[in-house]
């Protein structure tokens, strides 16, 4: 191996150490030994990035954000981590003039209320990692927020939006966890029905703007979508579009496909409903053959399943609830038919019964790659609140939720292939306390809702850190944050998924005779 090969290497090993996003592939094993090690070791990140979407335009709205990143060796000593106003505006309110238009095309014909740059970010993060930091916006004026962390701060980097909305369609918790950009998301269980109002936020962090296609399935196949193609996202802005304004045709459940043609970006869809509350339906995970929803709340009155195949083929899914005591089947819900290129809606009614669950979904026959998420309703007649569960991603090598209170979080942790064992970190607390680790067993097949060790010192919210010790069974977990108002049972639910804070690189052995060649 030459000089040059050599540079190549620690090139390739410095980008995948900075982005986070790359990981490099260990040379053959066959080949001929020339100095190099085909094993990899994870390294931390030094640099992330998030995204949150506008928060509300409702003046009602009391909005709190809650940066946290993990403790994390190997680390360098500094670093911060920073949440900046995108430049984009707020929804136009529906029935006007602008929100008819849906997304522009060209990025300039869109009115939307446009918020001046501050010169200080919304929320800064130098103190420490290992203690998050929170900040308060209030009104509907509130931006989409760009993130940035590096440094030690960059590993593990996790911020949490949450929302309180007083009155109004949408009232009651709306929580989302920020996420990095990417290029493509589904989102099953969005609505374009009357008595619903669901935007498709887009975020655009880059530098050269995004241009996306949204494209909307119902029951019946695609559904005609002309405004929704190359919808043009300006560099540092976010734009909001009214899914309604997509589409003539009303459906309660439809699939939402986003798909960016040049650049990247974050997305999320903002559900609310006339009288059912509101919140965030987060992409759920890729398509795949079976599926997790993890932690779906034991009180829930009423669940309901989406699923959508993106291909031609049909797909056969059998329907378990992974239980405290097992794996159960629910009566009358056995199975699913899902048609290809269709959304499916199934009521599962209460099938929760009081009891922790999450619901398991997996092919009877041939494999047919699927997405899914469940609307989830709590409460009775006027008092119902609504939240999504998508299909989430493994836990993986750690995964972390914020904005956690003593009395208001319930942790769900679920190994539905086999018995698992994870270690639980509760964080110090924003005003104060210090942090505990408890290792708790998973029975295979089964869910548990977790009580937390938060030591009596800790004041204001906390993180949980969730590390898997099992190697040979995935591990599912997510967060419900309750909040009850004036008898309304607001509440929110996160999945928790590995958090990117580290990066597979090629390890190089300790000979230096390579240099020479």
């Amino acid at each position: 191996m030459n000089r040059t090969t050599l540079s190549l290497i620690a090139g390739a090993t410095a980008l995948a150490a900075v982005t986070g996003f790359a990981v490099l592939t260990a040379p053959d094993p066959t080949a001929a030994d020339d100095g190099v090690a085909t094993a990899a070791a994870h390294l931390p990140v030094e640099r992330s990035s998030l995204l949150c979407p506008t928060p509300s335009s409702s003046d009602l709205a009391e909005t709190t954000y809650t940066s946290f990143t993990p403790v994390t060796k190997g680390t360098e000593s500094e670093g911060s981590a920073e949440l900046r106003p995108a430049t984009a505006g707020q929804p136009a309110e529906e029935g006007t003039e602008e929100s008819e238009k849906g997304g522009e095309k060209d990025g300039d014909g869109k009115k939307t209320a446009e918020s001046a740059k501050p010169e200080k970010p919304v929320l800064e993060h130098k103190k420490e990692p290992g203690k998050p930091v929170t900040a308060d916006v209030s009104g509907g004026e509130a931006p989409a927020l760009l993130g940035t962390a590096e440094g030690r701060f960059a590993p593990g980097w996790t911020v949490q939006q949450t929302t309180e909305v007083a009155a109004g369609t949408g009232r009651g918790l709306q929580g989302v966890t920020c996420t990095a950009p990417d290029t493509e998301f589904w989102f099953p269980g969005a609505s374009t029905a009357t008595e619903r109002t669901d935007y498709v936020h887009l975020t655009n962090p880059d530098d050269s703007a995004a241009v996306v296609d949204i494209e909307v399935y119902g029951k019946d196949g695609a559904l005609e979508t002309e405004v929704g193609e190359g919808i043009t996202v300006k560099p540092h802005s976010s734009e909001p579009v009214l899914l309604s304004t997509l589409t003539d045709e009303e459906q309660t459940d439809v699939t939402v496909h986003v798909v960016v043609r040049s650049g990247r970006v974050g997305a999320a869809v903002q559900a609310l409903d006339n009288s059912l509350g509101g919140d965030w339906l987060a992409a759920s995970a890729d398509p795949a053959a079976g599926l997790v929803l993890p932690g779906i709340p034991k009180d829930a009155t009423a669940v309901r399943l989406v699923v959508f195949t993106p291909g031609n083929v049909d797909a056969d899914l059998k329907v378990q609830l992974a239980s405290p005591s097992g794996l159960i089947t629910p009566a009358g819900n056995e199975t699913v038919h899902v048609k290809g290129g269709m959304t499916t809606a199934v009521d599962l009614g209460d099938v929760m019964r009081g009891e922790a669950g999450s619901l398991v979904l997996t092919p009877t026959d041939r494999s047919v790659p699927v997405v899914a998420a469940v609307r989830v309703l709590r409460g009775k007649g006027d008092n119902q609140e609504s939240a999504f569960v998508p299909a989430a991603r493994e836990v993986g090598l750690r995964a972390t939720s914020v904005d956690n209170t003593a009395k208001g979080s319930t942790l769900a942790v679920t190994a539905p292939e086999g018995a698992a064992k994870v270690k639980v970190t509760v964080s110090a607390g924003t005003e104060g306390g210090a942090s505990a680790t408890e290792t708790y067993t998973i029975k295979a097949g089964t869910t548990q809702n977790i009580e937390v060790p938060v030591p009596d010192d800790v004041e204001g919210t906390y993180a949980l850190t969730v590390e898997p010790e099992s190697d040979d069974a995935p591990v599912y977990a997510s967060r419900t944050l309750t909040a009850p108002d004036d008898g309304v049972p607001a509440f929110t639910v996160q999945t928790l998924s590995d958090d990117r804070g580290m990066v597979a690189v090629p390890q190089a052995e300790e000979n230096l005779s390579v240099l020479q060649k």
